[in-house]
């Protein structure tokens, strides 16, 4: 999304792991908002469900991390916060 001076960018980090419809029902309720100017980061942690790629086909919007291995729950929501590029970060 598109930073402006009235509504600052928002970052929204959603770390996943195996959550399968769970993410999804997540991430469609993120979009369900009516704040203008926000970010989706999924940071996924090695999933074997697929529900990051699922998420990434219905959502092309969110930003999909895949880690390599997974660095449990503080790494993963760091490596989203520094790909973060709002005015303010909200962990789901």
């Amino acid at each position: 999304m598109v930073k402006n001076n009235s509504n600052p960018l928002v970052s929204i980090i959603i770390l996943n792991y195996n959550a399968g419809d769970l993410l999804l029902n997540c991430v469609d309720s993120v979009f369900k908002s009516t704040y203008p100017n926000f970010e989706v980061i999924v940071v996924d942690n090695l999933s074997t469900d697929n529900s990051h790629i699922r998420c990434k086909k219905k959502f092309e919007k969110i930003q999909l991390i895949e880690n390599k291995e997974n660095f449990g729950y503080c790494e993963g929501n760091n490596i989203g916060i520094r790909e973060a590029e709002g005015d303010y970060i909200i962990i789901l």
